[in-house]
């Protein structure tokens, strides 16, 4: 069977982009039938940036703070994904909410990391620490990790993928933090690559995985 062309995607980051080094590796590693085609940044000195120059990505800094008005920060934002051909956005670490306008032409082919077991912990102002700190705070037993389809808002779209991680009783926020990020190392990759074997398919809010098809 001959193999399908790597997927191009575009990577979003606003942080150190850990996720996106685990993006990277599988792909060197031969896991990952994908291209980062585009690494993209709210943030001028984000670390993901630099991780991507070092290793030849073309990485980007745009924010809406560069622009006068949203509607020309989202067709200059959508004229980078095209010039890229770019066909899934990863957020990996994105802390801005993507234009709706983008949201539309890349419909259901936008996904994200979030740190919790959504819909639990999720929505504006629920991310990083803040999301580990919730979960203590609220003594749940278990969290976890979750990849989810974009849509218009803060963490609603549907899930692909969710792994549990348990809360242990002697956990502080960083240490939960660690065991949460080694999961979504896991299967933020992993779902990519479903995407790219073309497994997916979505009906309204409920995410299918065709573990059938080659």
């Amino acid at each position: 069977m001959t193999k399908k062309s790597p997927l191009s995607i575009a990577v979003f980051v606003s942080g150190t982009g850990s996720n996106l080094v685990s993006i990277y590796n599988a792909i060197q590693n031969g896991h990952l039938n994908a291209k980062i085609a585009l690494v993209i940044s709210n943030k001028s000195t984000a670390g993901g940036l630099m991780f991507a120059r070092e290793n030849n990505i073309t990485a980007i800094h745009i924010s809406p703070n560069q622009y006068d008005d949203m509607a020309t920060y989202t067709e200059e934002l959508l004229n980078l994904l095209k010039d890229h051909q770019v066909e899934l956005v990863v957020l990996a670490g994105y802390l801005k909410i993507i234009p709706t306008a983008v949201v539309q032409m890349y419909k259901n082919k936008i996904i994200n990391i979030h740190p919790a077991l959504l819909p639990s912990f999720g929505g504006k102002g629920l991310y990083g620490k803040r999301v580990h700190q919730a979960v203590l705070d609220h003594g749940c037993k278990v969290t976890g990790a979750t990849v989810h389809i974009v849509d218009e808002e803060y963490d609603t779209g549907g899930p692909v993928i969710q792994e549990c991680v348990p809360v242990l009783d002697d956990d502080t926020v960083e240490t939960l933090a660690s065991r949460v990020l080694e999961i979504e190392h896991k299967i933020l990759p992993k779902t990519i690559q479903l995407f790219a074997d073309g497994k997916i398919s979505i009906q309204g809010r409920r995410v299918f995985i065709n573990r059938d098809e080659p």
